[in-house]
């Protein structure tokens, strides 16, 4: 069965840090970009950050350039979002997916993604 699974969420303080895995089951990541995307309520599913197959260079939004880093272990088929210097606007519910495009690219909109997870909700409040 292929699964996504998000972890590591919870409530922070501002200025706080998270480390989000996402573990892939079913299948190898080794060939897929991965992209983390978070919702808000209200808002649109937006692209925070994702990483290219081929030799992981990585994409990120604005809004956390500096402050998130992308990475991944294809040894234990896992990717991971440290999240640093959290600000009230970073809360919302974070998912991965699995896009199967093999390169040194990634797809930083939720488009073409084959695979998600169920999501891991990240709250930054005092």
């Amino acid at each position: 069965q292929v699964q996504l699974v998000e972890s590591g969420g919870g409530l922070v303080q501002p200025g706080g840090s998270l480390r989000l895995s996402c573990a892939a089951s079913g299948f190898t990541l080794d060939y897929y970009a991965i992209g983390w995307f978070r919702q808000a309520p209200g808002r649109e599913r937006e692209g925070v950050s994702c990483i290219a197959s081929s030799d992981s260079s990585a994409y990120y939004a604005d809004s956390v350039k500096g402050r998130f880093t992308i990475s991944r272990d294809n040894a234990k088929n896992t990717v991971y979002l440290q999240m640093n210097s959290l600000k009230p606007e970073d809360t919302a519910v974070y998912y991965c997916a699995a896009d199967p495009l093999y390169g040194s690219s990634c797809q930083p909109k939720p488009i073409g993604y084959d695979y998600w997870g169920q999501g891991t909700q990240v709250t930054v409040s005092s």
